[in-house]
């Protein structure tokens, strides 16, 4: 099996037990490794990473040593950078034993063809966004960060993350009375129109907190994985078919 899963935010100042949530996710972990092959994480697992030359966000023991544990055991886990937590330079990689990628992955498995990113430069285009995401990934901007004291940093980076994240809860609100498929629609543009040769089989993203598992008039699958904050989704592959999944309780889960 393969497994796919984004967006748990762990660390978010609007979660009110962040203990529980990681030890959800460590729990999620368990079970998967029973007999995955191999785990995609598509971004933001962390509301807010960014390493220090010796100095990594406090918290996530848990994790990360759920993480090392799984990798130490010869599965592949691999780690997308998504829009707040793409400041990682090593230590995930070193430490963890995680393969990051800071691009959009093709990859084959089983002889079907995926195509996997975060997503967020699909869906947020808007001039603004464009600003900033080339500042956040600018080295230059990353180094004079660094000289921020990592007590200071982690605060700024927090609290930031808090603010972006409820202007983005009070614009989907004035948003719910569109149909669903408008928020699809980056997506479902881009993986109708993407050419390749081999084609791909699986479009899968993270980044919108909403789940969507579809078939395409190409053909292809388009996998937009959901959260695991409210409604706890994740991706699984069995070599023929993705399905979407909830992890509701400790080994608990159900199908889409």
């Amino acid at each position: 099996m393969i497994y796919f899963l984004a967006d748990a935010h762990l660390g978010s100042r609007l979660n009110k037990d962040p203990l529980s949530h990681e030890l959800k996710l460590v729990r999620w972990l368990d079970m998967v490794k029973k007999d995955a092959t191999c785990i995609y994480l598509l971004g933001d697992i962390f509301d807010f990473w960014f390493e220090y030359r010796t100095v990594v966000p406090k918290g996530f023991v848990r994790l990360l040593g759920k993480l090392a544990e799984i990798t130490d055991a010869g599965i592949e886990v691999h780690f997308f950078i998504g829009n707040h937590d793409l400041w990682t330079f090593g230590y995930l990689e070193q430490e963890v034993g995680l393969r990051v990628h800071r691009e959009p992955l093709i990859v084959e498995h089983h002889g079907k063809w995926f195509f996997m990113t975060h997503g967020d430069d699909f869906v947020d285009s808007g001039k603004s966004f464009r600003i900033l995401r080339s500042i956040f990934h600018s080295k230059i901007a990353q180094q004079l960060f660094s000289l921020v004291p990592p007590y200071l940093g982690q605060h700024f980076g927090y609290n930031w993350s808090k603010r972006n994240r409820n202007q983005l809860y009070n614009d989907r609100k004035k948003c719910f009375s569109k149909p669903k498929i408008q928020e699809e629609l980056p997506y479902l543009s881009f993986a109708e129109n993407y050419q390749s040769n081999p084609p791909i089989d699986f479009f899968v993203f993270g980044h919108r907190h909403m789940a969507v598992n579809r078939t395409l008039s190409n053909g292809a699958n388009l996998t937009i994985l959901g959260d695991f904050i409210k409604i706890f989704s994740y991706g699984v592959f069995d070599g023929e078919k993705m399905e979407l999944r909830h992890f509701l309780e400790q080994g608990t889960k159900t199908k889409e």
